[in-house]
């Protein structure tokens, strides 16, 4: 299932805000401004020459092979956040978005966050404590994957995101982000070892990619809230998921290779984040990338940056290309 809220905002208006990479810090909630800011790093971007493309070039006069350089850079698609409550999102413009549309999730809670926030951190008497946890998530286009991707022809790739589109919306998705259904019956879900972000062996387990639900066992918030990141650019990245979203997928096309699905564990073959909230990062890593503070209000943000290649054309036919 698809949902679009018809709205799709500009980056043109926020582009000028454009200022040199933000340094490291503890911040409790980012904006638009500092979310543009933070993607001109060089960590994330990544940027390299990959190749030669070769095109046929006919003309009146005969046809002749030409060829153009191909380029390979991450380009940042969304802002994933992960927050303990509706409106909670630390993206301040955005935070309205889960508030307006938690119609359905009200309507299913009765209008009680039925164990959103940390409630996995209550004990009840007699019992041992739980280290389940629950987060909303939002996954929002980054306000600058447009000037990121595409802004210099031949040179940088265009994205397949929309600025301000909303991806996914977990109070949009309540009946299957809360009941984790049908995914809990997945083999994926079921099988020990399968579709796990880190890994038991390592003794550097984060949690289950599967199901795909606002539930985390997981006694580190912030890691918690990675997992549930990772959990949200699983599901948009891949077509034909149980759950209400849009798909962020590229085209293949002549001299056009957009990235294809999130894969945990893959190192940044595929994609990589770039933590927003509440630590500001100007470098990029994947999960997991080691020990971070805890947030104080439960609520985090990441970018999610995807690899694409692309060269420029030089003919009517694209023939192959090589890679360095």
């Amino acid at each position: 299932m698809r949902f679009s809220l018809g709205t799709h905002f500009s980056a043109a208006g926020v582009a000028t805000v454009l200022v040199t990479a933000a340094t490291p810090a503890t911040v409790s909630a980012i904006n638009t401004a500092g979310i543009i800011a933070s993607a001109i790093t060089q960590d994330c971007i990544s940027w390299r020459v990959s190749g030669i493309c070769y095109w046929l070039m006919c003309t009146p006069f005969g046809c002749s092979v030409k060829t153009s350089v191909k380029v390979t850079h991450f380009i940042p698609e969304v802002v994933v956040s992960t927050y303990t409550g509706p409106g909670g999102n630390p993206w301040t413009e955005m935070a309205f978005m889960s508030g307006a549309s938690g119609t359905i999730d009200n309507a299913l809670t009765s209008g009680a966050p039925a164990g959103g926030g940390n409630a996995a951190d209550i004990k009840t008497p007699g019992q041992r404590k739980s280290n389940i946890k629950f987060k909303y998530a939002d996954a929002i286009g980054h306000p600058a994957t447009s000037v990121i991707g595409g802004s210099i022809p031949g040179y940088s790739c265009d994205t397949a995101a929309t600025p301000f589109n909303p991806y996914f919306l977990s109070t949009l998705d309540s009946l299957v982000w809360r009941s984790g259904l049908p995914e809990s019956l997945y083999p994926e879900a079921l099988v020990p070892g399968q579709r796990e972000l880190g890994s038991q062996v390592s003794a550097n387990m984060w949690g289950n990619i599967y199901p795909r639900s606002g539930f985390v066992s997981q006694t580190d918030d912030d890691k918690a809230s990675a997992v549930v990141a990772q959990r949200v650019a699983d599901i948009i990245t891949r077509s034909g998921q149980p759950h209400v979203y849009q798909v962020l997928k590229g085209t293949h096309k002549a001299g056009y290779w957009p990235p294809g699905e999130v894969k945990e564990n893959t190192g940044t073959a595929n994609h990589k984040w770039q933590r927003l909230s509440p630590t500001l990062s100007a470098s990029c890593a994947v999960f997991p990338d080691g020990a971070y503070p805890i947030a104080q209000d439960g609520n985090e943000a990441y970018a999610l940056w995807q690899p694409y290649s692309c060269c420029k054309r030089r003919g009517q036919t694209f023939l192959y290309s090589t890679d360095f």
